[in-house]
Parts: structure tokens; C-alpha cells; sequence
């Protein structure tokens, strides 16, 4: 198994790839949500989004916060599209969103070219309350497939997960949790390829590379290039993976 992660802007290296190169594509991509308010969600930093007044932590942020809905749309539809041209036939697209960004997301998504074949959600028991109404508990993925879904793998996934973000060793303000991560790379044929261009800190090339894929990864923040370089370069340590390494 190998990695190669391009230190760089998404949209300029997906256009650079290949046709009919990659497998599967499983992304978090910065969804500019977190906020109760327009103003609150275009103006304020990812931290001041995603963390608490009180964390104790001093992650980094990251950027692409600060997209409207619009603007968002077409940016993520043509990232999408770049990626279906990118794909092979039967490849599927994993996308992270919020209940705000959802149906933006899934316009993406179709635009793009995937068919849309459901909503995953992902269930946060250790997300914190809300005062007078229903706890935000969970996030979502979106999935969709180029062509068919392959009916030839013996393959049976789950349709729902529970897991908490890290908290122990967590180096990323969105970081995902990578047994998480592990079940949703299984979609990749064995030996397959899974794209990631919002890579951040690392957590879905971590998982393809246990679950015995190759990964590509792209992402743009120097800081957190740095900390999936080094996450991905000691998972390569614990078996025999053949490294092919950052890009500039």
C-alpha cells in the first residue's frame, strides 16, 4: 500500500489527476456552517466555530470557513466534478455536511455527476446540549455512486454510526474518528485507491491504509499537511506500505 499527499489547493490537483485513477471518494470538506446566523457563519474563524469558549485545547484553525451558500455550491460542485471525471466506474463519493449544508451538498453532489444513494448519520453521543431544545448531536454523510453501485462484493456496511470525536491525542478541531473512518474506506475495493482533498489531519489516509488501500490526499493548511505527513509516515512504520510521499 502507498500514500501521496499534494500540499496544495483541492480544485488545482484534482484537475491535475488523471481520468479513471481513484475508487472511492471520502471527504470533510470545509462546509462554512457553525453559526446561527449568516453573519456568524461567513465571518468567524473555524475554532470560533467548532470549539468551545472554555476548550482547553489550541488547535489550529484551518481555512475555506468563510463561503456563503452560493458560493459554496459551486465551488464544492466543481471539486465534485473534477473528482467523478477522476473516478472509475462504480466509485463512490462520501461526503461530510451538517443539517444547514445538507441540502446544498446533495445539489452538489448530483450536479457533479454521482447519483445520490443516500444519508448517512453520524451520531456524536459527547456533543454538547442545547439549552430549551433538541441536542446537535449528529452530522452527516452524503454518498453517491458513478454509475451502479458493484453488486459483485460480498460487501454489507453499516447504515448509521456512533462514535465521539477524539479527545485523547486529537490534533485536529474536526478531527474524525478513525474506526469511523476504517468502516467507511471498506466501500473501496480492497487494494483500491481513496481520495481525500481535504485531508486536514490525516484520519481517512490513517484508515485506508489499516483497511489495506492506497491513499491520495490533498490539503492546504502548511500546519496540518505537516500533521498528516507525520500521522501517515508512522502508520506506514506498523506493516510493510510503500511510501510514495508528500508533493509540493
Amino acid at each position: 500500500m502507498s500514500y501521496t499527499l499534494h500540499r496544495g489547493d483541492a480544485l488545482t490537483v484534482l484537475k491535475a489527476l488523471p481520468d479513471e485513477c481513484i475508487d472511492a471518494v471520502i471527504t470533510d470538506p470545509p462546509y462554512n456552517s457553525g453559526g446561527r446566523t449568516s453573519s456568524e457563519r461567513t465571518s468567524r474563524t473555524a475554532r470560533a466555530k467548532y470549539t468551545s469558549g472554555d476548550a482547553a485545547h489550541d488547535l489550529a484553525n484551518f481555512p475555506g470557513e468563510n463561503r456563503d451558500q452560493r458560493s459554496y455550491r459551486s465551488w464544492l460542485t466543481e471539486l465534485l466534478t473534477e473528482a467523478y471525471r477522476a473516478a472509475t466506474e462504480h466509485s463512490v463519493a462520501m461526503v461530510f455536511t451538517d443539517w444547514r449544508q445538507e441540502p446544498t451538498t446533495s445539489d452538489a453532489l448530483q450536479m457533479a455527476g454521482w447519483t445520490w444513494t443516500g444519508t448517512i448519520p453520524w451520531i456524536k453521543p459527547a456533543s454538547r446540549p442545547r439549552k430549551g431544545g433538541f441536542k446537535q448531536s449528529s452530522e452527516f454523510i452524503l454518498w453517491g455512486v458513478k454509475g451502479t453501485l458493484n453488486k459483485d462484493r460480498d460487501l454489507y456496511l453499516p447504515g448509521h454510526f456512533i462514535a465521539s470525536q477524539p479527545r485523547k491525542g486529537r490534533v485536529h478541531i474536526t478531527q474524525k474518528p478513525v474506526e469511523v473512518m476504517q468502516q467507511l474506506v471498506r466501500i473501496c475495493p480492497e487494494g483500491g485507491t481513496v481520495l481525500d482533498p481535504f485531508t486536514g489531519s490525516g484520519s481517512t489516509g490513517v484508515a485506508a491504509l489499516r483497511e489495506r488501500r492506497n491513499f491520495v490526499g490533498v490539503e492546504l493548511s502548511p500546519h496540518y499537511a505537516d500533521v498528516a505527513d507525520g500521522r501517515l509516515r508512522r502508520e506506514l512504520t506498523q506493516d510493510d506500505f510503500v511510501l510514495a510521499g508528500p508533493e509540493a
